[in-house]
């Protein structure tokens, strides 16, 4: 069947056909993907966040769907859909995620895990941080890179661990990020190269990062703008 998605009834009709496909494709179909399609229907049109968790959780933790670790790790982080907020339940499922390949699981997993190494009562170390990291980073995840590159940039002490500050392999983090989009890490190769640290002075690839920056951000603005006017 064709709809009409101008028309506001088709519309509404479409959205209740897509739920109902959802649930025979996880429910009877047992299909991984669809499920974790069906939590995303639940959550971002039903507002059901109880419903929604309980599936992605039940995706994860019987299906070994990726993406779902992940989804289920925000809602423990968030104390979201019924759930008690718990860090270290949030990093589990982060890490689940990680081993299943979903990178932005590796990222926020990575973050999350540094910020507790740091803390009193700490539930992962920095080197459990990075090693999430750089796997998200060899994913393409671009804020992977850039927060690698931050690490090394600055260097980074938890007790008795030590990441000693090293300009080249921020460097290198900072580039990859860049090339996968991420602004802040186009600037800070801008820097780098005008500084000559962690790579030889290069006034040229300085002033080229920079100028890349500056474009990747006029376009940014140029995308809100029109997601804005389609809004309005």
């Amino acid at each position: 069947m064709t709809y009409n998605l101008k028309n506001e009834e088709e519309v509404k009709e479409y959205i209740k056909n897509l739920g109902t496909e959802y649930r025979f494709g996880c429910f009877s179909e047992k299909k991984p993907e669809v499920c974790h399609l069906l939590g995303d229907y639940l959550e971002a049109i039903n507002q059901d966040f109880d419903k929604a968790g309980k599936i992605y959780k039940v995706n994860c933790d019987n299906s070994n769907f990726g993406r779902s670790c992940f989804k289920i790790g925000n809602y423990f982080l968030a104390g979201k859909g019924g759930l008690q907020k718990s860090d270290s339940k949030a990093i589990e499922y982060y890490e689940k995620g990680c081993e299943l390949n979903d990178f932005d699981s590796c990222f926020r997993g990575g973050v999350i895990s540094f910020l507790s190494s740091k803390s009193k009562s700490p539930i992962r170390t920095l080197k459990q941080s990075v090693d999430l990291m750089t796997k998200g980073c060899e994913g393409k995840n671009k804020d992977a890179c850039f927060h690698l590159s931050s690490v090394y940039l600055d260097g980074a002490t938890s007790g008795t661990e030590k990441i000693c500050k090293d300009m080249a392999k921020a460097f290198h983090y900072a580039v990859k990020a860049c090339d996968l989009g991420n602004i802040p890490a186009c600037v800070n190769v801008s820097v780098m190269y005008r500084k000559g640290e962690g790579v030889e002075k290069n006034s040229g690839e300085s002033e080229k990062y920079k100028k890349l920056a500056i474009e990747m951000q006029k376009e940014l603005k140029t995308q809100k703008g029109l997601v804005f006017q389609q809004g309005a």
